[in-house]
């Protein structure tokens, strides 16, 4: 060993090392060049977070595997615990292509929900625009949310030109796009007010924008809750949006949210009267109303009780 040592011009090292420390003793090439004296070492390059890369997820096996997954065990367990009714899905017989999708957030139940809902052919060429700072933390994170879901990091923190360059490159590229404007997870049962990603994608790509509404993921598992809890859900499906001539992001957001409200008038209480307060702009609001938490928290059981006693009759005509 010493001979080879010498042949290879290695430094010579005591005979009671290990093998691992050989290893570790040993300098460039077999191992990285350190940074001289005097010199900033290069900054290392980021692999988590929003840098890390999913175009693997989007290869064919990764692709047929998540089929697997989302038709398989992830559309059993949605039954048995959500038991949803989806409703709309003949509003989107028009629409032809790839299109950004937009629902309210309540629940971590509420991707998997939208991902067994969502018709085709968008089901299975579809990406979920998930926080970076959540669900790509670490590798192993990362890794699965891109491989299960779909997933494709947006930073929530800042306005970042990164992800929404990525997103539009993709949704011209033929992927479909889901995202939660409210950008988080509810507190409190009531919606947050939609930020403006998923119209600034739609502007940016010329791609309609599908609103959805999700009625009762937040009794199976609410934010802060770890143990999920049966009940039953609804998704509600609108007709596609694109932004006006004069409609800037903001404004665009703005419709956006009024017309999932309406979604959700119009899964709680009777389709026709629904229907007439969204035509004149009354439909009730998503983040209910300007008052303390006990106000808030008492006028959201006042709805949940009211909307279990009203029964579903037939419009007055």
């Amino acid at each position: 060993m010493n001979k080879l040592t010498q042949q290879l011009g290695l430094p010579r090292l005591p005979a009671k090392f290990s093998p691992v420390q050989r290893f570790r003793a040993l300098g460039f090439p077999y191992r990285a060049p350190s940074t001289p004296r005097g010199l900033a070492p290069a900054p290392t390059e980021k692999t988590t977070g929003a840098h890390y890369d999913t175009a693997w997820a989007r290869k064919y096996p990764a692709r047929m595997a998540r089929a697997a997954i989302v038709d398989g065990p992830m559309r059993l367990v949605v039954s048995a615990l959500a038991a949803p009714d989806r409703r709309g899905t003949d509003r989107l017989d028009s629409l032809h292509g790839p299109a950004i999708f937009v629902a309210n957030h309540h629940s971590h139940v509420d991707t998997p929900l939208l991902l067994t809902s969502i018709p085709e052919p968008w089901r299975h060429k579809l990406i979920v625009g998930a926080a970076a700072d959540y669900f790509f933390g670490t590798k192993l994170t990362s890794a699965l949310s891109s491989l299960v879901i779909g997933a494709v990091p947006i930073e929530r923190s800042k306005v970042s030109r990164r992800s929404a360059d990525q997103a539009a490159d993709l949704v011209g590229e033929g992927w479909s796009l889901l995202l939660f404007p409210e950008g988080g997870r509810s507190p409190d049962g009531w919606g947050q007010p939609f930020r403006g990603g998923a119209a600034y994608l739609a502007a940016k790509t010329g791609r309609p924008v599908v609103p959805i509404h999700l009625r009762g993921t937040g009794r199976i598992l609410r934010k802060g809750k770890s143990l999920p809890q049966p009940s039953t859900t609804s998704v509600t499906f609108g007709r596609p949006l694109t932004p006006r001539e004069d409609e800037n992001a903001a404004r665009f957001a703005a419709r956006l949210e009024g017309e999932v409200a309406a979604l959700a008038d119009e899964a709680a209480n009777d389709w026709y009267q629904a229907r007439l307060r969204a035509h004149a702009g009354e439909s009730p609001g998503l983040t209910g109303p300007e008052s303390g938490d006990w106000r808030r928290s008492w006028a959201l059981g006042d709805m949940s009780r009211s909307a279990k006693r009203r029964a579903r009759r037939w419009p007055e005509l």
